[in-house]
């Protein structure tokens, strides 16, 4: 079903989907439209307005990197020496002690993510320091999940064994793309044997559960290379794979600059670049999760698809259920069930909160009913390509007007895509290419003077 969609090319087309540029709605509302003041007004209440014995889930940030390669659009910092990275951690070792006084006792950790940047720059004390501070903190729930972010050309055996003893049960590996002229192109540096060793070396230590970031829409990047790639990371026996749409957004990346638009794939072949990916995947055994994930049959993420519990966030497609993510360092954001608070973004900025013993969060969005609402909508699409109104209506009963309205307006603009069963309307095979066009006419913030990535 899934690889037909080339013969509806025409389709597509006309409803936009190789010349829209919409959010990736990895949350409602998109952070840039995050107001400043917001969250630090309200994060210490949000907080300590956590229960007594919930679980919550912790993102860190680790904001440096050796390289700073040219696709990234993360917020990230270069740096030639460990001497800043040694002094930020001792500024998240405070922070985390702010955060967790302001917390009701016997709160748990569901998930705990190390992201950046490059978590895997630290030294294996550092790390171990870090994560010994968080686990007194923090007890840890039953089904605790433990993941880091990992760059194969930045992660020393002792720091993988150190990650390993203290309970990382997933790696979140990336890759990109094993193409030499690719990687020249976008400044990453990468070779196959690297990325093995890494594998090993997680496998040798426990390590259970394997995650591998690819990108498709590089520069230079040919449905040959695709494969290559994908037979080379296939012979690694991920677990879960992500392929994301390489975002050219040079006016909020600097960095990106340095790749040569004239070299990127237009928005057709990007399309069939994703779709040949798809396929490949699809033949090795992988169920596809949402638009963008892939994932073992008995994955965690596969499971949640089936039973209804698939979620998406900031690292997009989850099976994390909680209903708090707290973000530790700079420019992190935390969602709370009343809304979002970021951290300060620049990183001096976020030094002097914590030196001050202040909360660090600088920007935030306080959400109403319909803002909920709107959110739960765009998540159902993006993760089940349906809104069931019955489901929405007890999840929130006093939201009938703002769902019956969402319901219309996708029927309105684009009824000729959707089934609609009873109070059910669910994305044609078709026309799942577009559910980030279907999502941004839910998105009350839409508008066409904002810069956004590309909807495939």
């Amino acid at each position: 079903m899934q690889f037909t969609l080339m013969d509806n090319m025409k389709q597509l087309r006309t409803a936009g989907l190789f010349d829209t540029n919409v959010p990736r709605y990895t949350s409602y509302p998109p952070a840039n439209h995050f107001g400043a003041k917001d969250g630090a007004q309200h994060q210490g209440a949000w907080l300590a307005a956590i229960p007594e014995g919930a679980q919550v889930s912790l993102y860190v940030h680790i904001p440096f990197c050796k390289r700073l390669c040219w696709f990234c659009a993360c917020r990230t910092q270069g740096t030639k020496s460990l001497r800043p990275v040694e002094a930020y951690v001792e500024n998240l070792l405070e922070e985390l002690r702010l955060v967790r006084g302001k917390l009701r006792r016997n709160v748990t950790l569901s998930r705990l993510h190390l992201g950046g940047g490059t978590p895997t720059i630290l030294r294996a004390s550092t790390m171990a320091r870090l994560l010994d501070h968080i686990f007194d903190a923090f007890g840890t729930a039953d089904d605790f999940e433990f993941s880091v972010e990992i760059d194969p050309t930045e992660a020393s055996d002792e720091l993988l064994q150190t990650l390993a003893e203290k309970g990382m049960n997933r790696a979140s590996i990336g890759v990109q793309d094993f193409d030499p002229r690719v990687q020249e192109a976008i400044g990453r540096p990468q070779s196959f044997a690297q990325t093995a060793h890494v594998v090993s070396v997680l496998r040798a230590s426990g390590v259970t559960s394997l995650n591998m970031d690819l990108l498709y829409g590089l520069p230079h990047q040919t449905r040959r290379g695709m494969i290559d790639t994908l037979q080379q990371v296939l012979s690694l026996q991920p677990d879960r794979l992500a392929l994301y749409g390489y975002a050219h957004v040079p006016w909020m990346s600097k960095r990106q600059v340095m790749i040569d638009a004239d070299t990127l794939p237009d928005g057709e072949e990007r399309f069939a670049l994703s779709l040949l990916a798809q396929e490949v995947l699809v033949a090795d055994g992988f169920e596809v999760i949402g638009m963008d994930h892939f994932a073992r049959p008995g994955d965690g993420l596969a499971r949640a698809q089936k039973n209804g519990t698939l979620r998406r966030n900031f690292q997009g497609y989850t099976d994390d259920t909680t209903e708090v993510l707290i973000g530790l360092g700079a420019s992190s954001i935390s969602r709370f069930p009343q809304g979002f608070a970021q951290n300060a973004a620049a990183t001096s900025a976020y030094v002097m909160h914590i030196l001050n013993a202040e909360l660090a969060a600088q920007r935030g969005y306080v959400m109403t009913l319909q803002d909920r609402v709107n959110a739960r909508m765009i998540e159902t699409l993006m993760c089940y390509f349906e809104i069931d109104s019955a489901a929405l209506s007890r999840e929130f009963p006093t939201g009938a007007q703002h769902i019956d309205a969402g319901v219309q307006k996708l029927l309105s603009r684009f009824g000729a895509h959707f089934q609609n069963r009873g109070g059910r309307i669910t994305i044609k095979p078709a026309a799942r290419p577009l559910v980030r066009i279907f999502a941004s006419a839910l998105d009350t913030f839409a508008s066409s003077a904002q810069r956004h990535s590309s909807a495939i």
